[in-house]
């Protein structure tokens, strides 16, 4: 049975009988064909807007992103990418032609709200493209289906898979990126990037973690530990300060394992990068477990002391009590924890020490609960992240016997009630400190500054105060803030060595920016940034190119009608 495939023309020549018309014939029937000629009101417009619709790289993109720095770090590489690519980068999710969705794992609410984007983007006919730790982890889960997704060690290929969803192609890129076998810390540092403050370069560190801890998901998207080389980090951070960077965030899963894949460690980075911090700017390091931290604690507290690094360390504990700790798989225990709170307290006087505790962990006694009450009372954090227990699917903890809904909400609101019963900084008032100013207060009514040991501080909200390291008093203070009030004869200092960009401007292109007064080409390397803008111009005029020839088959389509 020959198949749909299988041809019944043996020779081309069979396709053309005695009877069919000769060349010659069609050409002088020609002469009695009267052409009609068409309006001009039908110039095609339908067809030039159809034809540019399905060009990628014109449309409008709306990305949100939950989670921690490394996720939001991604989030800004992703949106520095599409626009360098043509995409417009918008804050209006209505006027957006596809929705960029940057999920977190961590705890059930922000799974929930991802999900609900992703059905309110369904429901407003928008494309969608998901990237981030959920689609990482369970790629297969149901509301996933027919989604295009962006694995967190593929954003360097976003726009290869924004391109294709703008198509209506569905396209997942979930591997990890490897070096002769070696599993690497993610897409490279030099990507261009949209930084959602131009004062702050968040670096990714390293990815992954050594641990195993029986609650998180998180390692199931991002793996074991995997570090970028020293010098590559160290790159990156000159590159952000000369593109007017004031101040360096650090982070990863587990800032203080960073380097043990590679041969080399924490303290050997910080002192590489302090080096390259200019005088006024600042450095601030990402969370640490605390078995890590433990061997290098002498340079630690040295590097914390060092006047351009913030005296901030993010250290969880979770839980006081070593039963529930061992559960948990955190390889630590309780007195470890206190030896590296009690050193660095009394080695880098002033420290801000943050920590994280879970409420209601599969297991947790009253007693292991009151244990916990009494460390929070002993040390009075002045930051503390209040977490109650969700078990995750497909973790470890989600199959152990749960504590009940009620008593871990009372658990949570009697820690909540702890935690505001004191206040850090009521003893600062009347006190004057140096404070770098970066950011606007959410009630837009300040700037927002830190002083050295990364606390806040409200000051006026004066233009030339952005990007400044200015000088105070504190004449009040709240439970998460102070306020300052300038020195009238103290003069800004701008720490920056370089203009830095503006809002929703794209880093890593080739620019100019006044750098110490002189004009230069901000970012990249010579070599690295002409790749960067031949990929940028490549683009522009493969998008221009691909218009320009689906109009001129329209317009040829319309002649050879007419001619016809």
């Amino acid at each position: 049975m020959p198949s749909a495939c299988d041809s019944l023309i043996e020779d081309i020549e069979d396709m053309v009988s005695f009877n069919d018309p000769t060349p010659h014939d069609r050409q002088s029937a020609r002469k009695s064909v009267i052409p009609r000629s068409r309006k001009k009101k039908e110039l095609l417009s339908n067809e030039e807007l159809q034809a540019d619709s399905l060009i990628p790289g014109t449309q409008k993109i709306w990305m949100k992103t939950w989670g921690c720095s490394h996720n939001n770090s991604d989030g800004e590489y992703m949106a520095g990418q599409l626009a360098a690519s043509g995409y417009k980068m918008t804050d209006d999710p209505a006027e957006a032609d596809l929705w960029l969705l940057n999920s977190c794992t961590v705890k059930n609410p922000a799974e929930d709200h991802f999900r609900n984007s992703i059905k309110k983007a369904q429901e407003q006919q928008k494309k969608v493209v998901v990237a981030g730790c959920v689609p990482q982890a369970q790629p297969r889960m149901d509301y996933l289906k027919g989604l295009s997704i962006i694995g967190v060690q593929q954003i360097d290929r976003v726009v290869e898979v924004v391109d294709e969803a703008v198509k209506g192609h569905s396209v997942r890129l979930l591997g990890q990126k490897k070096d002769g076998g070696r599993r690497l810390g993610g897409a490279r540092l030099d990507l261009p990037k949209i930084r959602k403050n131009p004062l702050i370069e968040i670096i990714s560190i390293n990815t992954g973690c050594l641990n195993a801890c029986t609650y998180c998901k998180t390692k199931h998207a991002r793996g074991d530990l995997a570090s970028y080389p020293v010098e590559e980090l160290v790159e990156r951070a000159r590159q952000s300060f000369q593109e007017g960077v004031c101040e360096i965030w650090l982070t990863s899963e587990d800032t203080g394992a960073y380097g043990r894949d590679i041969g080399t460690d924490l303290p050997t980075l910080l002192w590489r990068l302090v080096q390259e911090i200019p005088e006024g700017a600042m450095l601030r390091l990402g969370m640490t477990n605390p078995p890590y931290i433990l061997e290098h604690l002498e340079e630690m507290a040295k590097i914390l002391n060092h006047p351009r690094v913030y005296a901030f360390l993010h250290v969880p504990v979770q839980s006081a009590s070593d039963s529930v700790l061992m559960d948990m798989k955190r390889e630590y225990c309780i007195d470890d924890f206190r030896k590296v709170v009690d050193f660095l307290k009394d080695k880098v006087p002033g420290v801000t020490i943050a920590t994280d505790i879970i409420c209601g962990f599969p297991g947790e006694t009253e007693e292991d609960f009151q244990d916990t009450l009494e460390l929070v009372k002993h040390y009075h954090f002045p930051s503390l992240f209040i977490n109650q227990f969700y078990p995750r699917p497909g973790t470890p903890a989600a199959k152990m016997e749960q504590v009940p809904a009620h008593v871990k909400k009372q658990r949570t609101k009697k820690l909540s009630e702890l935690f505001h019963s004191y206040n850090p900084y009521d003893h600062k008032v009347g006190e004057r400190q140096f404070v770098l100013v970066t950011e606007e207060s959410f009630d837009t009514q300040y700037y927002v500054s830190h002083n050295k040991f990364y606390e806040q501080v409200l000051v006026p909200k004066r233009a030339d105060f952005k990007g400044k390291m200015i000088e105070v008093d504190i004449y009040e203070a709240g439970k998460h803030f102070m306020k300052g009030r300038p020195i009238e004869d103290s003069k800004p200092f701008t720490p920056s060595i370089a203009v830095p960009l503006q809002k929703g401007e794209v880093s890593g292109l080739m620019q100019e920016h006044m750098v110490n007064g002189v004009k230069g080409a901000a970012s990249l390397p010579p070599d690295s940034a002409l790749l960067v803008g031949s990929y940028s111009l490549g683009r522009e005029l493969l998008k221009k190119l691909g218009i320009g020839i689906a109009l001129a088959a329209v317009i040829l389509a319309f002649l050879v009608e007419k001619l016809y």
